[in-house]
């Protein structure tokens, strides 16, 4: 299970004094409700890693819903109110 500790460790490995200043991690909300997450992977040993696209929950009446998927060299997760740590969880999965 990833942690907010799992994220700042993989950030702060990143951080060289370049990569911060045009790259990084940006976590917000969304509007109905849910998260979006988007992590950089620009410079990283994750550039080039094959991503296959997960989707699951997307019904419209659905509040338990996750997709991620990476595009232009970032990581991009979306889910509902209670699906930050999976989020998290498909990211390092993938990235370890």
């Amino acid at each position: 299970m990833a942690t907010i500790g799992d994220l700042q460790a993989w950030y702060a490995a990143h951080c060289d004094g370049e990569w911060e200043h045009g790259y990084g991690v940006e976590i917000s909300t969304l509007d109905n409700p849910g998260w979006s997450v988007e992590i950089n992977l620009k410079g990283t040993e994750l550039a080039a890693r094959p991503f296959n696209r997960i989707s699951r929950g997307m019904g419209q009446e659905e509040t338990d819903w996750v997709t991620c998927w990476v595009e232009n060299e970032t990581f991009q997760g979306r889910g509902g109110a209670q699906n930050l740590q999976e989020i998290l969880d498909t990211f390092f999965t993938w990235a370890s």
